[in-house]
């Protein structure tokens, strides 16, 4: 099958660690390092941010993971791909140069992918469909409209692979479509090679999360035992040309490769295994096979494609006001009746003194806050934290709020303690979906 093609997870996340990336980039041997680094939130939350300096809008920690990073693989001769630029790739591209300028690196080529950004698009009347429903129209969401990004695809890079980008900055690239990039430039995969691309998918699903198929998010003690997690190692695949791949990790890294870990991010968000949409294929993973390769190391084959939709997921994102959330304690004999009699006072007094008429959330943690809707632990509990939380366009209401949880310090009940309040930024995404040629991308390369 010749020489596997190397490829690693820089981060499977916005906030992911950077020494697994680092000593990947070191000892790996990689032809190419992915940061998958957006989601729905972080892009909506990178709106925001550029609506207020059209200069943001990016990963923030674009800067600290280059500076460790873009010295290393130009000595290792390691691609990096990233979808840090998140709602603005350009200003994301810049600091790239910017920085590799800084760090002495002259002649870098650093490519900008962009296109993904479809908020012109997006009208009054846009559906927002939502497994298979309609939950409404823009118009009837009520919140203004921040910024619309298409899911785009491998395609969208391919143009920087084959300019020689040493770096390549994107937004909103799907999640496995940023390692199928790659893999089709390396084997020449055709656009409408579906096997193949549906077998790349499921190596690029398997890898997109980081530590996830490393024993990171698979880890419960007494169930799952997982060692050495506090330095656990990020993902590596050696993919063959006909999409083959072994999943593994670097020797003396914490953490574990087996069937069980690779299993379980196989079929981590997906709906339908036989029917995985992106803007590439339609992939199968219903066809596909494991198999113990060695230590650390799993074999996965056989997953398949079919034609590729005609139309492209797209997030809407809206400005939420702000989020106020409070919490206070109560410890002892009691504390659940007293826990839940203070947020039985929260809510009379958000209603009539404050005049508050929407959701109020009130959870007792520790009493099944994360399983509200399941039956309560019967046991008396000796310790409770009392969470009240509400989103709102009115600060003031914001504010009131963190004012009512912390005056039941003395208005009581008995023992409360422990008070803590904050009010944030908020978003709300919703799905759409737009017709492929709607969507236009464009690479563009700049040198340091």
């Amino acid at each position: 099958m010749g020489i596997p093609f190397r490829i690693g997870t820089g981060a499977g996340f916005s906030a992911d660690r950077l020494d697994p990336a680092v000593d990947l980039v070191q000892r790996g041997e990689l032809d190419c390092l992915v940061f998958e680094c957006v989601g729905e939130r972080t892009l909506a939350f990178g709106h925001r941010d550029r609506m207020r300096d059209p200069a943001a809008g990016y990963n923030k920690l674009l800067a600290p993971r280059f500076r460790a990073i873009l010295p290393l693989a130009r000595e290792h001769g390691t691609r990096v791909i990233t979808n840090m630029g998140a709602a603005n790739p350009r200003a994301a591209a810049e600091r790239t140069v910017a920085l590799a300028r800084e760090l002495g690196l002259r002649g870098l080529r650093v490519a900008c992918v962009e296109g993904d950004d479809v908020t012109a698009r997006i009208g009054p009347e846009t559906a927002l469909p939502e497994l298979g429903r309609t939950v409404g129209e823009v118009s009837a969401a009520g919140q203004p409209l921040v910024g619309a990004n298409a899911y785009i695809g491998a395609d969208a890079l391919l143009p920087a692979l084959e300019a020689g980008a040493d770096v390549i900055v994107a937004g909103r690239v799907a999640d496995p479509s940023l390692f199928l990039a790659p893999m089709r430039h390396a084997f020449g995969w055709g656009g409408a090679d579906w096997a193949r691309l549906g077998a790349g998918t499921a190596v690029g699903h398997l890898l997109e999360c980081a530590a996830q198929v490393t024993g990171g998010y698979f880890a419960d003690p007494g169930v799952k035992p997982v060692e050495n997690l506090a330095y656990v190692g990020f993902p590596i695949a050696e993919v063959a040309a006909d999409g083959s791949a072994v999943i593994t990790k670097l020797p003396q890294t914490g953490g574990c490769v087996t069937l069980r870990t690779v299993k379980e991010q196989l079929l981590y968000e997906i709906h339908d295994p036989a029917r995985y949409f992106t803007p590439d294929v339609v992939a199968d993973f219903s066809t596909a096979r494991l198999a113990e390769a060695g230590a650390d190391r799993v074999a996965v084959s056989g997953a398949v494609g079919r034609a590729r939709p005609d139309q492209l997921k797209v997030t809407v994102a809206f400005d939420g006001g702000v989020l106020a959330e409070a919490e206070v304690g109560y410890a002892g004999p009691g504390a659940k009746g007293r826990a839940r009699l203070a947020g039985e006072i929260v809510a009379e007094r958000m209603a009539h003194v404050h005049g508050f008429g929407g959701e109020l959330r009130i959870d007792l943690i520790g009493v099944g806050a994360l399983h509200g809707s399941a039956v309560e632990r019967p046991a008396e509990t000796q310790d409770v934290r009392v969470r009240a939380a509400l989103r709102t366009s009115d600060r003031e209401l914001a504010e009131a709020l963190l004012w009512e949880v912390e005056s039941l310090l003395c208005c009581g009940p008995a023992g409360g303690g422990g008070f803590r309040g904050h009010v944030t930024p908020s978003v709300v995404t919703h799905s759409a979906f737009l017709s492929r040629d709607q969507v236009t991308t464009r690479v563009e390369v700049l040198e340091a």
